[in-house]
Formats: C-alpha cells, sequence, structure tokens
C-alpha cells in the first residue's frame, strides 16, 4: 500500500502477487501467494483408548457409506490376537 509498493513489487519481490481467483472463487479464495506453493501435511496420533472412544462412530459411518474395509481395519485392531 501507498505510493512506494506498485504492482512490479509484489510480482517479483514481496511475495504479494496480484494473481486473482476468477468464476467468482474471489469471494471465498484470496490471490495466489507463496502458500500456495507449500505442501502442509495434516497428521493424527491417537492411543488405543483414543480409538475405542470414537470406534462406535467410525464403524456405523463407514458402513453406511459402502466401506466395509474401512469398518474392518478399526475391529481388527480390537480383535484378540492369541493369548495373553
Amino acid at each position: 500500500m501507498g505510493p512506494f509498493a506498485p504492482v512490479p513489487v509484489g510480482d517479483y519481490a514481496s511475495g504479494t502477487n496480484h494473481v486473482l481467483p476468477t468464476g467468482q472463487c474471489a469471494r471465498m479464495f484470496s490471490g495466489l501467494s507463496v502458500d500456495d506453493f507449500i505442501k502442509k501435511p495434516t497428521f493424527q496420533y491417537l492411543s488405543k483408548d483414543g480409538l475405542a472412544g470414537l470406534k462406535d462412530i467410525i464403524i456405523p459411518l463407514a458402513e453406511a457409506e459402502g466401506l466395509p474395509l474401512h469398518a474392518e481395519t478399526i475391529r481388527a485392531r480390537f480383535k484378540k490376537q492369541g493369548p495373553d
């Protein structure tokens, strides 16, 4: 902003950019920035107790979506594997 911030500064040096979303997407998205080129992975960690608290939610949802193997991956973690 201001008299010493012309468009070429953003295009070539400061990280801002004048490339804007098209097709009315500007209502939901900002202009192009360095964040658009950074991969932001997500991850999760659950204990067995944490998964036990969620399994009765996950299994019916997976089955309702027609993904029985998703449900089975949860059940398998609670099956006995032999004598303890």
